[in-house]
């Protein structure tokens, strides 16, 4: 299984987590391009934070469209979480 891993703040990882946000925007940058242009992914790996013990989720990838200066990936259901508090 091919894993995108992205981290978040934590507002915007609370609003993917309560299906408020179902696209996650990147900047398009060399960095980011190489991540992203060609590559296909099953799922997203989000974390906020880098502790070990960081709330995380993983999400489906639905695939991924160029908006203006920006990549935009699309996200599928909730797959998976663990140490989140749900509010």
């Amino acid at each position: 299984m091919k894993v995108l891993h992205l981290n978040l703040f934590r507002k915007y990882f609370d609003k993917i987590l309560k299906g408020e946000k179902v696209v996650e925007y990147r900047d398009i940058t060399p960095y980011w391009s190489k991540r992203l242009e060609g590559r296909y992914y099953d799922v997203i790996k989000f974390r906020n934070g880098y502790r070990k013990d960081a709330p995380e989720m993983t999400i489906k990838f639905e695939g991924m469209y160029i908006s203006g200066s920006q990549y935009a990936i699309v996200l599928g259901n909730i797959m998976e979480s663990k140490n989140v508090e749900r509010t």
